[in-house]
């Protein structure tokens, strides 16, 4: 009988101990309660970088990836927004959507070049940058890549924006519309910087998007595609949680 209550004893602290287990680790058997390593972080937090830019990237890239988006989908300049109803007021609508499509197109141009400046800004992460990142918001690899990329986007970026106005005709769509409003009388005059203005909405549009990536990596577990990010964002879950 003695035996049989020492037994059962143990039989009950295991069990209290396996159900502590299970709570420390979200309740999902298997999953390791330990801390990852710092070489766990460092390649779970570059492996959702690569993911999060992957695909931003393609999605942006594409054909309509900025125009069919309305979350990045650059608009007619907001500086000429009064020049953009008053056009159409006088019947140039077909050509004003034919502007801001090509707009578009030449951004979604030049997308397709932003992959080898993001990876070698995550070649260029020291260990202190991946653990902020790791423990920030939801959105702080992004900004670090804001940090740490504009600049070089901006300058690999206007080249090809400058080549795909001057190939699908960009200025020669924008000139008309904008002499045929600026001749309207008593209006003000306006001309903007189309390489600018179409860089800067560019950038901003892929950044969206990589926040958006990153955002679901971080918030959504079927998002993690493989076991790194499992195992790193998995763990960073559960110590929240506890």
């Amino acid at each position: 009988m003695k035996q049989l209550k020492t037994f059962l004893s143990i039989s009950a602290l295991l069990a209290i101990s396996g159900c502590e287990l299970l709570q420390s680790t979200g309740g999902l058997p298997g999953l390791n309660p330990l801390p990852p390593t710092e070489q766990e972080v460092t390649l779970g937090l570059k492996n959702a970088l690569e993911v999060g830019i992957h695909n931003a990237v393609k999605l942006t890239s594409e054909t309509g990836g900025f125009f069919n988006n309305p979350l990045i989908r650059i608009p007619f300049p907001p500086e000429a927004v009064r020049m953009e109803r008053t056009l159409r007021d006088i019947g140039l609508g077909n050509q004003v959507d034919q502007f801001v499509r090509t707009m578009n197109t030449a951004a979604e141009e030049a997308s397709k070049r932003a992959t080898p400046i993001f990876v070698n800004a995550i070649r260029q992460m020291t260990f202190t940058d991946v653990m902020n990142i790791w423990r920030g918001d939801s959105t702080a690899a992004t900004q670090f890549l804001q940090r740490t990329t504009s600049d070089a986007l901006r300058a690999e970026f206007k080249p090809v924006i400058k080549s795909a106005i001057e190939q699908v005709e960009l200025t020669a769509l924008w000139n008309p519309l904008a002499s045929a409003y600026n001749s309207i009388p008593f209006v003000t005059p306006v001309n903007p910087n189309l390489e600018d203005f179409i860089t800067d909405r560019a950038l901003q549009g892929l950044f969206s998007m990589i926040a958006l990536e990153e955002a679901s990596i971080r918030r959504d577990p079927a998002a993690r595609v493989n076991d790194i990010l499992r195992r790193v964002f998995g763990w960073l879950d559960n110590e929240k949680k506890s």
